[in-house]
C-alpha cells in the first residue's frame, strides 16, 4: 500500500494487544498498519457474508423456541 493510498486514523489500543501487534508486525517482517488493515478487511468480509446468509433466509417462518426444541428432538440433535 502506498501511502498516498492511505488515509491515517488514530485507533487506541489496550497496551497489551499493541504489545502482540508490534512482536507480530516485527516477527512477520510486516507494517502493523498492514497487519491491521488485513484484520479488518477479514473482520468487514465475515460480517458481509453473514448478512448475506441472513438476507438470503429472510423469508423463511420464525420457529418459537417450544417449536424448535421439538424439531431438535424429532431430529435427534438432543
Amino acid at each position: 500500500m502506498s501511502t498516498t493510498e492511505a488515509v491515517r486514523s488514530t485507533v487506541y489500543l489496550a497496551p497489551d494487544l499493541h504489545q502482540a501487534l508490534r512482536l507480530k508486525a516485527a516477527h512477520s517482517q510486516r507494517s502493523m498498519s498492514d497487519i491491521v488493515n488485513e484484520a479488518l478487511r477479514q473482520a468487514l468480509r465475515e460480517d458481509q457474508e453473514d448478512l448475506a446468509a441472513v438476507r438470503s433466509r429472510a423469508k423463511e417462518r420464525a420457529l418459537g423456541y417450544e417449536e424448535f426444541l421439538a424439531k431438535l428432538k424429532a431430529d435427534g440433535t438432543l
